[in-house]
């Protein structure tokens, strides 16, 4: 048999370029092996590996939870917060009346002590008006309808603990409003967390301020029945499941198309039957 001839291969004149550079010894290729016990491993996201706390999986599962279910009106009435200028006018006035420290309240017993101890009369001054905390105080305020504002934390936890004092407010007519979050509500009481904060009274010159945002709190949470008829929550599916649905419905639209008696009669092209098929796939899809 004769052989086929060979066809000569070309030199490609880049590999030969590459060839004639001459290499730098002070810079050589050290390739790294990341074999089992060669060179360190380089860093990774690890975060799905770790074994996390048992509070933050809780605080994860919660979240998720709450996407999916629904939440009852009672509860979702408290998603419903002031917006950025409406809390910044309400935190303006809170702190004006913020409690004395700790420091401040000890210096103010030493003072009185020494006057005390020199028989001199103690100085009388007014009573101050200060933020009312803790709820079971708050509470019996707004029983005796002492309180003439009510601010409610929204992340209380749980929720059970301040679930009926919105309906209290309502029934004593005392305006309350819900804020973000305990911790800031904390920092004007200086304590760590505040589910309830409450005013009992003001300066004069803060009047005018406290009747405009009883005003408006009153209109907005006290007479808004909306509120409790609203059902809350995401009702988000996740990932899996919107495919498990999507799946089914595409199974749906197939079965309807290739029916038979819709084969058999011909009336795919009829309009009143296109007209029906995309109302019911509309329905199909929605639901």
């Amino acid at each position: 048999m004769p052989k086929a001839k060979t066809q000569s291969k070309k030199k490609n004149p880049s590999n030969t370029k590459r060839a004639e550079r001459k290499k730098n010894p002070l810079f050589e290729k050290r390739p790294k092996n990341f074999g089992i016990g060669n060179a360190v491993q380089p860093k990774r996201d690890l975060s799905r590996f770790v074994r996390w706390p048992k509070y933050i999986l809780l605080q994860r599962q919660k979240k998720i939870l709450l996407q999916r279910l629904k939440v009852p009106p009672a509860i979702h009435q408290f998603q419903s917060t002031l917006d950025k200028n409406q809390t910044s006018k309400l935190f303006t006035l809170l702190r004006k009346y913020s409690p004395e420290t700790t420091t401040e309240k000890k210096s103010r017993l030493l003072k009185a002590a020494e006057q005390k101890a020199q028989d001199k009369k103690p100085d009388q001054k007014k009573v101050v008006p200060v933020l009312k905390f803790g709820l079971n105080h708050v509470t019996t305020l707004v029983e005796n309808k002492r309180a003439k504002l009510v601010v409610i934390a929204y992340d209380v936890d749980p929720i059970e603990l301040v679930v009926w004092l919105p309906q209290l407010c309502r029934r004593q007519e005392v305006p309350f409003c819900f804020v973000r979050n305990k911790a800031r509500l904390g920092t004007l009481v200086h304590q760590k967390n505040a589910a309830v904060v409450a005013i009992t009274d003001v300066r004069k010159e803060d009047t005018a301020e406290l009747d405009n945002l009883a005003r408006e709190f009153r209109h907005r949470y006290n007479e808004n029945y909306e509120l409790t008829r609203v059902v809350g929550g995401g009702k988000i599916r996740g990932s899996q499941e919107g495919i498990r649905i999507r799946r089914t419905q595409e199974s749906r639209c197939y079965l309807i198309l290739n029916h038979p008696y819709i084969k058999q009669k011909k009336i795919l092209k009829h309009p009143l039957f296109l007209f029906i098929l995309k109302y019911a796939l509309l329905i199909v899809f929605c639901f």
